[in-house]
């Protein structure tokens, strides 16, 4: 049986890669990813067979991973953050089919939302979404659906892909629908390059927001009615009721 192991290398330093993410690095002939996501661990798998592909060359990846697994190697697709949020682990299963000998494996990884969160302090304490911002894949008419569903059930949001050198107005249009049900004042926070040694964070508000510094490796938090800033640190309670501090 030839193997695929689809690998979350966490959101960028090799502190945030799981034991069982570098195990199957280190048992692969080819690790196939990403550009940026290949540059991440170059010089710890310089060793290893290293191929890329650039962006939105995502179906091409796959299939190349795909057919290397299928002529016998053991192969790493690897994503940042865990596979399985924004990244190849649905796509590799959806055509795996067409390669029965291949076995895939899933192996997790720490996403941007758990790991700026722990930098921000506890932002995401209580019910939250994650949405991105991205409409390269999603409409942004459904974008804003989330949006607003979700600024309207009290939850919290994180956001990805905030905003890029193409789509620099996005994030002040996602704060414009958000603002049509919340405060101004709604405590919000940001991160950006986690784990690297580039790593900024800031907390802010929800008005604020909009002017604020950020990009494609920026990952966005906003509060719901509970979550406050204490002490430099963003932290949601863990219910609305029944716990007194």
């Amino acid at each position: 049986m030839s193997k695929l192991y689809v690998v979350g290398l966490g959101p960028g330093s090799e502190d945030f890669m799981t034991p069982q993410a570098a195990a199957a690095l280190e048992v692969s002939d080819i690790i196939y990813g990403y550009t940026v996501y290949i540059d991440l661990i170059r010089a710890h798998y310089a060793h290893k067979d290293l191929r890329t592909t650039g962006m939105r060359q995502e179906v091409e990846r796959c299939r190349l991973a795909l057919e290397a697994a299928d002529s016998g190697q053991v192969v790493s697709m690897v994503c940042s953050g865990d596979p399985g949020v924004y990244g190849m682990a649905g796509l590799i299963l959806q055509m795996a089919p067409d390669f029965p000998s291949v076995e895939v494996e899933v192996v997790p990884g720490i996403t941007a939302a758990t790991a700026g969160a722990a930098i921000l302090g506890a932002p995401l304490g209580h019910d939250f979404a994650v949405i991105s911002l991205s409409d390269l894949l999603t409409p942004w008419e459904l974008i804003e659906k989330r949006l607003s569903a979700s600024a309207e059930a009290d939850m919290i949001i994180c956001l990805y892909n905030p905003q890029s050198r193409k789509r620099r107005d996005y994030l002040r249009r996602a704060c414009d629908i958000l603002l049509k049900t919340l405060p101004e004042s709604r405590v919000c926070g940001w991160v950006r390059n986690i784990g690297r040694e580039e790593q900024q964070a800031f907390i802010t508000t929800l008005a604020a927001l909009p002017d604020s510094d950020v990009d494609m490796f920026t990952t966005v938090f906003i509060g719901n009615s509970a979550t406050i800033a204490q002490n430099g640190r963003m932290v949601t309670p863990r219910g609305y009721r029944g716990l007194e501090v």
